[in-house]
């Protein structure tokens, strides 16, 4: 190594670290210093202090002898309202205690609508407080306080009351409150809770051999100031003499240039739309927020159906209901339910309920939008296509979303058979998800039959469901005023997209990291 070469490249702030190593380890034989010690002997800030540790290390002018980590625990801006207003789990058990010294019963909604809780804070402060035998359900599902105390809730006190306006090593608080800080601390795909645990890197650092002798040779030069220009000044008075000139090195890459570009997801769902156009599909469109009737009445589900209940649909706040539903659809759906109409079905055989129809949701399949293409006089022949985004309450993993996109299609005419859906799916598969094997596997679904879901080889995630297809019911069809048979399907695009782009987590869809962003390429 040219030792000389290599000073005169040094950075001034290589230099103040260098030194300051090495008025360390003339103090001690490990001369081992912390990032914010370092900041300290030499005077700088901790960001160039970062840089020129950054610099030293690639140059192998210094070394870290060691590192330890700390995790570090802080409230949340959830912590903070639940500091205020206390607990989910607290409020829940002082509410059932209240109720009961006063001779009231109170079921779960009733507990909810008080306290103004959400529904996933209720299932999860209900759970802890069953599980630690606070409380119990009786008949009629209401709960009672069984005199028992809850740790959790004093537990959750104590922290919130500790941790407020500061922060704690977490190894530091003792074990109960430790196991109750884990338990509840922020995590991927859930992030409501009131605590947060970081971690707190300590790094030390040492001169190498080569960092050393750099050292030594600065000490001996004696101090110099660097200068970037020569100035007319310097000229003038002779002074550029004693400058230490700041060197350039022409051989170096020059800085990356970012170009912008499409997000892939959306390049993904651009190529959909353009193959599926290219087949000769017509693009359909609907509205985020749907009623009822278009959303499930209209496709046959049910009003008893259980994906019909709030922990699978988003209901709308305010208004909670549309004005009106288009007639002679709402008078035919309706006589479907009840007896089967005019289809030949006997129907579901329940009072329909028109104001429930009328009932706002978050849209939760992009059937509703097939639904409504139906009623308003589609081709036949014809071919349509939506991608549509829905909503669906759901707990988020590698392969779940709350909300996702689905390329949802009909197609209808005389000639439509099961065989013809089979097929488009088989296309579907290939074309859009670059899947290399996939396969059918049979299903049900209130609005057709028959029905099959259509399954792709992932290459991480092993087999992946993409969606689900089959022939709509007479008793879909004909309320809509269509005759001749219909195929349909609703396929999701999030899996597809992470199929053809190599993603494994389904959250890397919206991952805010430009680097993932710039690097992630698809296979079209």
């Amino acid at each position: 190594m040219d030792m000389t070469a290599l000073i005169d490249s040094l950075h001034p702030l290589e230099i103040k670290v260098l030194t300051a190593l090495k008025a360390e380890q003339a103090k001690a034989p490990s001369g081992a210093l912390r990032d914010d010690e370092i900041s300290q002997h030499a005077s700088l800030e901790a960001s160039q202090v970062s840089m020129a540790i950054g610099w030293l290390l690639a140059k192998s002018l210094i070394k870290e002898q060691h590192k330890t980590v700390t995790p570090i625990v802080s409230l949340t801006k959830i912590g903070e309202r639940y500091f205020e207003k206390y607990s989910p789990v607290e409020r829940i058990l002082s509410a059932v205690r209240d109720a009961g010294q006063t001779g009231k019963r109170l079921t779960i909604q009733d507990i909810q609508s008080r306290e103004e809780l959400e529904a996933s804070e209720m299932s999860g402060a209900i759970g802890t407080l069953k599980k630690e035998g606070a409380i119990r359900i009786v008949s009629g599902g209401c709960v009672e306080a069984t005199g028992n105390p809850s740790p959790t809730a004093e537990s959750l006190r104590t922290l919130l009351q500790q941790l407020r306006g500061t922060k704690r090593e977490l190894t530091a608080l003792a074990e109960p409150l430790r196991r109750v800080v884990e338990q509840h601390a922020v995590k991927r795909g859930n992030t409501n809770e009131p605590f947060r645990i970081d971690d707190h890197v300590d790094r030390w650092y040492v001169l190498t051999p080569e960092g050393g002798t750099a050292a030594d040779l600065l000490v001996q030069q004696g101090p110099s100031e660097e200068v970037s220009q020569l100035t007319p000044e310097l000229l003038k008075d002779g002074s550029w003499r004693t400058k230490r000139f700041r060197k350039y090195t022409i051989s170096l890459r020059p800085p990356r240039v970012l170009a912008g570009k499409r997000h892939p997801y959306r390049e993904f769902l651009d190529l959909v739309k353009h193959k599926l156009v290219s087949m000769g599909f017509e693009e359909m469109r609907g509205s985020l927020v749907e009623n009822e009737f278009w959303n499930m009445d209209a496709l046959y589900m049910p009003q008893f159906h259980p994906a019909r209940a709030i922990h699978d649909v988003y209901f709308v706040k305010e208004p909670t209901h549309a004005r009106g539903i288009a007639e002679p659809f709402l008078s035919q759906v309706a006589a479907v339910h009840r007896d089967g109409g005019k289809t030949g079905s006997t129907g579901w055989g329940y009072a329909y309920d028109q104001e429930r129809a009328r009932r706002l949701v978050l849209r939760s399949q992009g059937t509703a939008v097939s639904a409504r293409t139906l009623a308003s006089g589609p081709k036949v022949p014809g071919k349509y296509f939506s991608i549509a985004r829905c909503f669906r309450y759901d707990a988020v993993d590698a392969t779940h979303a709350c909300d996702f996109f689905q390329v949802e299609g009909i197609v209808l005419g005389p000639d439509i058979n099961f065989r013809t859906l089979l097929g488009l799916l088989n296309l579907f598969a290939v074309e859009m998800a670059q899947a290399k094997e996939s396969r059918f596997l049979p299903a049900y679904f209130p609005f057709t039959e028959p029905s099959v879901e259509l399954h792709v080889r992932h290459p991480k995630l092993n087999w992946i469901e993409l969606g689900g297809a089959g022939l709509f019911r007479p008793e879909v069809t004909l309320p809509l005023g269509v005759d001749v048979p219909v195929i349909a399907w609703g396929l999701g695009l999030d899996r597809m997209a992470m199929v053809a782009l190599g993603i494994h987590d389904i959250r890397d869809l919206f991952s805010t990291d430009l680097d993932l962003i710039r690097t992630t390429r698809g296979k079209f």
